[in-house]
């Protein structure tokens, strides 16, 4: 006698929902593999579930999503909110390929003006906002916080130089004669002084500017007016900087102090959105995004998925101006009112200044995806062409590229970089410090085996069925016949045999052009000089190189900083920076005595003859 068949589609889901009650609470569909196609919430899991058993209704997204059920996973929660924020946990862990997914996750700069320091520092900052002291912004990009930082400098003269550097100075810095800091190191300014300067900075980074210009206006005439014409003079370029930040900053609206204002377009199944920063009145530079839409999904639910993940580590601002709007806006609110510790106010605009706004931020959003878009086709006809030139069965969806970098064998690093149809994936590139003799030896070809085996030593722990799409498609590696045979050597002793890769090797006289192509047991080969390939292959290997580079450069700064403070148990950077801004330097901290030692905030008696005894092993 047969086996009955198994239930699937609307018949699986409506089984479900007999065991089901009105809870709050999160669900996952799984397919016949168990992988997770989709993870929703639900303020009555009963009634959510009930409308998926419906036969018809859906979107063609929905769909196709019912009939590639095979298995349902449920938990309950407290509150709705509670299950939003569930629900966004597992999409960004589990990735389900129905779900809207935000791919970008770097952080925003700031501003920071530290207070931890009785002449404060003004630098751009990143990450939890630790340090005590002032914090504007988010700004858009690195870039757009260093342009406004420059002109900072110039306007208020605040210093920029690390505690440790402002301790040891004797006389003014370079800074100093450019005229972008008053010197508080050497005593060129009061402490009353210096703490107007830092009051005016933050007044103009809160919006305040017109109370700034007034004041340094009023300065300006009266050192004219006492003939200082020489300080009149410093002020008039310090007014004038104030001025140059202010037009580089664009729009500057006058009725929202503080707002994101955030644009969907979506065209064809893609999504642009774009993030504009206004805070005290001022624009702050502007970001755009490339959300997966879920195979489909619409504006609302993209704007709901995106405010909950973009929000997940950052703080709301008071107000959120979108162009669309939001599915469970109630809900979206509540959850960010709470990260914000404030009421957050979300809303359409539909006349005004706000509505101005909104709609520049919709034709960036439009402009962006359609220049996204002819990238993007382009950058699939140039796959196309590699699959092609390379003998492989289809475009390679993931290709990464591999080079090392080291001088004679000191601070020896490998790299990864990852390129596909969106372009390079800059989220995903990698760097190896290599760990075994090879680096030291200066063998590059060991370095290459070593760096092959820890990468998919790793794909092979974390995702051994390659359900995921870390696993790549192609590997370009950078070099000839020797690093070919490292990286066959490598993937054979892990029994992996299905993963392509080619050797881009510099040809006659290492002449750009004349790169020659290696694969295993097989002749090398070129492109034709002008072959359009070969140009996108030449730009893979020069991203690779760059990054290499950039990598082994920070590698070498950062060794070049440490001290013997760095090999002390229990002395971690909290510690060095107290030791080296009460000493002066390493090598008086080598020298100093207990007794001078505990004196340091911080250092317990402990803490102090561990120090002491590390220095002084083997005396007496």
């Amino acid at each position: 006698m047969s086996e009955p068949a198994a239930l699937t589609g609307h018949a699986l889901i409506a089984s479900y929902v007999k065991t089901l009650d009105g809870s709050p609470g999160v669900y996952r569909m799984l397919d016949d593999e168990a992988r997770v196609l989709y993870v929703g919430k639900a303020r009555n899991l009963k009634a959510r579930v009930s409308n998926y058993a419906r036969a018809t209704g859906h979107t063609a997204r929905i769909a196709r999503m019912i009939s590639e059920t095979r298995a349902m996973m449920f938990l309950t929660t407290r509150s709705e909110t509670e299950a939003l924020l569930l629900e966004q946990n597992l999409i960004k862990q589990l990735k389900p390929v129905y779900n809207v997914l935000l791919r970008d996750d770097k952080s925003f700069p700031n501003i920071l003006i530290a207070k931890n320091h009785a002449y404060p520092q003004i630098r751009k900052h990143r990450g939890k906002r630790s340090t005590k002291g002032s914090y504007f912004g988010p700004f858009a990009s690195s870039g757009a916080v260093n342009r406004t930082l420059n002109q900072l400098q110039k306007v208020f003269l605040l210093r920029s130089c690390t505690d440790t550097i402002y301790a040891n100075r004797t006389r003014p810095c370079l800074l100093y004669q450019i005229k972008r800091c008053c010197a508080p190191c050497v005593g060129l300014v009061t402490p009353e002084e210096y703490s107007g300067l830092v009051s005016d900075a933050e007044r103009f980074l809160s919006g305040k500017t017109t109370h700034v210009q007034a004041a340094l206006a009023e300065q300006m005439q009266a050192a004219s007016d006492t003939m200082e014409f020489e300080r009149a003079a410093a002020l008039r370029d310090r007014i004038r900087a104030l001025t140059t930040v202010q037009q580089q900053q664009g729009i500057n609206p006058k009725g929202v102090e503080e707002a994101d204002v955030i644009a969907l377009h979506l065209e064809k199944g893609l999504a642009c959105v774009q993030v504009f920063f206004i805070r005290a009145h001022q624009s702050w530079g502007n970001r755009d995004f490339y959300p997966r839409t879920g195979s489909g999904a619409e504006e609302g639910e993209i704007l709901e998925a995106f405010l909950a993940q973009f929000y997940d580590d950052k703080p709301p601002p008071r107000q959120i101006l979108l162009s669309h709007e939001v599915e469970n806006e109630d809900l979206v609110r509540e959850l960010l009112s709470a990260r914000a510790g404030r009421n957050v106010d979300l809303r359409v605009p539909q006349r005004g200044e706000k509505l101005e706004l909104v709609e520049n931020a919709t034709r960036n959003a439009r402009e962006s995806l359609g220049r996204k878009m002819s990238e993007s086709a382009a950058q699939s006809r140039l796959l196309s062409g590699m699959a092609e030139a390379f003998g492989l069965d289809e475009a390679p969806k993931r290709v990464e590229v591999y080079d090392n970098s080291h001088i004679q064998g000191a601070h020896a690093i490998g790299a990864m970089i990852v390129a596909g149809p969106e372009g390079f994936l800059k989220n995903q590139y990698r760097k190896f410090t290599i760990k075994t003799d090879a680096g030291a030896q200066g063998d590059d070809f060991g370095m290459m085996r070593e760096v092959i085996t820890r990468r998919f030593e790793r794909l092979l722990r974390d995702d051994p069925t390659r359900e995921t799409e870390a696993w790549p498609d192609l590997l370009l590696i950078d070099g000839g016949v020797g690093q070919v045979s490292s990286v066959a050597e490598a993937l054979a002793a892990l029994g992996i045999d299905d993963v392509p890769f080619i050797g881009v090797a510099k040809g006659v006289d290492r002449d750009l052009g004349r790169e020659e192509f290696h694969r295993t047991g097989q002749p090398p080969f070129a492109l034709r000089h002008n072959d359009p390939v070969l140009y996108f292959i030449q730009r893979l290997r020069d991203e690779a190189h760059r990054f290499a580079i950039g990598t082994h450069r920070a590698a070498r700064a950062k060794a070049s900083t440490r001290t013997p403070l760095d090999e002390i148990p229990g002395v971690g950077a909290s510690r060095k920076r107290a030791l080296l801004a009460h000493f002066g330097s390493a090598k008086a901290v080598t020298r100093a005595g207990l007794a001078d030692l505990t004196a340091v905030a911080g250092i317990s008696e402990a803490m102090a003859r561990t120090i002491y005894d590390f220095f002084n092993a083997g005396e007496g």
